[in-house]
């Protein structure tokens, strides 16, 4: 076991020239690796000063990638000073399948009301030409 550290020493390590992440309660100095990093530097920076476990889990890491980890490990965090998740994190953005459910719907809901507003002009304008003549 490495040394404890808070969020707060953690964050101060957020740029090219020292750059620290937080991942599963451990706390790896990536600042080495930057510069090979398949997804660029910036996705590595922009993931500092906060718990980047599920960014790092959402991008799906290979287990050699995970195996790599082991050589940047400095400490741990001290756990007790992350804050809850309910209360900074913003709401869970609306995934694909969420977005497809929706534009089904729509789609769907389109489908059944046109062709009744169609329907209805038709009756309307057949309804007003009679009584206009």
């Amino acid at each position: 076991m490495g040394k404890v550290f808070t969020l707060a020493e953690i964050s101060e390590h957020n740029n090219k020239k020292d750059c620290w992440l937080l991942i599963n309660g451990k706390v790896y100095d990536v600042t080495k690796f930057l510069d090979d990093h398949p997804g660029g530097d910036d996705v590595l920076l922009t993931a500092t000063g906060k718990d980047a476990t599920d960014d790092f889990e959402d991008v799906g890491h290979s287990s050699s990638a995970r195996s790599m980890m082991d050589e940047f490990f400095v400490g741990e965090i001290d756990s007790t000073t992350i804050p809850s998740k309910t209360q900074n994190n913003p709401p869970p953005r609306q995934t694909q399948a969420d977005q497809d459910k929706s534009s089904d719907f729509v789609i769907k809901l389109l489908q059944f009301l046109v062709p009744l507003l169609i329907l209805g002009l038709a009756f309307g304008v057949r309804s007003y030409t009679k009584s206009s003549a």
